[in-house]
């Protein structure tokens, strides 16, 4: 064979090979660069399962189409930047009130799902909480639900539990661990302010003209056993939900150098403010009205939301605000 033909035939070889391996090797880089962009992108084909209360949950990628019962996540998720689809409008809190607007659908009440307009929005998760759990089978029904409510008699860790439950199906550990670190931090502060006041406390929700008391491990025990106060009585019944019913006899006799008051009627379409209910001669003559201790929660916070990132700072706030005055 002519040595000039056989040198061309080896020079186009090595051509072919070396566009070959290019070829490959760029192929490879552009997986590597896809898989990448997606991870930074926070979409994720991953599939996840999320064990809770009700069941296990399980969803598949990072979900796009949400739709959200409870506040306390709504305003997690609106904290984090992730938007929702869907959610409750009949009580949002003021702080939430962009949901009101008509980017968002309305997905019933609180307490009854609008099944149609959800099977409608078609969503990719639905978030609920305790006071959806009935609705959990016929939700799970349309879409994966996730069920993500805070343990009143656990409080800081079942809400770091649900935090990072959101952070592992959005993809925002990092975020949720930065936040939740933040909060725990502003909750010890408080706690030291708290625990140099050295004053006994009690808790009430007023309601229409009626009392209700709370103590630790109860709906609002967390101002004991995350904030610091000493209860005013050890032996109230723990009742995550409605609280021990009490009169204002009680309140005087138990004389508490803090008050602390949830005022149900503002946020439910009550007539009786909880100072209209409060302003009697037997509660006068207690030590937190003398001393001006009496601390009126916010309602929307404190009873319609509660659990979220922005919400627990918020009933920091207020706790902080109550012992620094």
């Amino acid at each position: 064979m002519n040595k000039n033909i056989f040198l061309v035939m080896m020079l186009a070889f090595t051509a072919a090979v070396t566009a070959a391996c290019g070829s490959g090797s760029a192929e490879e880089n552009s997986g590597e660069d896809s898989a990448e962009e997606s991870e930074a992108s926070g979409n994720s084909s991953e599939e996840i399962t999320v064990t809770h209360e009700l069941g296990e949950t399980t969803v598949e990628g990072t979900p796009e189409t949400v739709v959200v019962f409870d506040y306390g996540v709504l305003d997690s998720l609106d904290k984090l930047d992730i938007e929702v689809a869907g959610v409750a409008k009949d009580s949002l809190p003021s702080y939430l009130e962009k949901y009101e607007g008509d980017d968002y659908e309305n997905v019933g009440s609180l307490k009854e799902p609008d099944f149609e307009k959800i099977n409608e929005i078609d969503p990719d998760l639905i978030i609920i909480s305790g006071r959806q759990a009935e609705a959990y089978e016929e939700l799970e029904g349309i879409a994966p639900t996730l069920y993500s409510a805070v343990d009143a008699a656990n409080y800081m860790p079942s809400f770091e539990e649900s935090m990072n439950n959101l952070g592992q199906v959005f993809n925002k550990e990092a975020e949720i661990e930065e936040e939740v670190t933040a909060i725990q931090d502003q909750i010890e502060e408080v706690k030291a302010q708290t625990e140099e006041t050295d004053g006994e406390a009690l808790v009430v929700l007023a309601n229409d003209g009626s009392l209700s008391a709370f103590g630790p491990g109860s709906r609002y025990g967390l101002i004991h056993d995350e904030f610091g106060f000493t209860p005013a009585d050890e032996n109230i019944e723990a009742d995550t939900r409605h609280g021990q019913n009490v009169s204002f006899e009680y309140v005087a006799e138990q004389d508490p150098e803090h008050l602390f008051v949830v005022d149900r009627g503002a946020v439910v379409g009550g007539e009786s403010s909880s100072e209209q209910v409060l302003d009697n001669e037997l509660m006068q003559g207690t030590q937190a009205v003398e001393n001006d201790n009496v601390t009126y929660l916010d309602p929307e916070v404190w009873y319609l939301s509660g659990g979220g990132l922005t919400s627990v700072s918020m009933m920091a706030d207020e706790i902080q605000e109550s012992v620094s005055e």
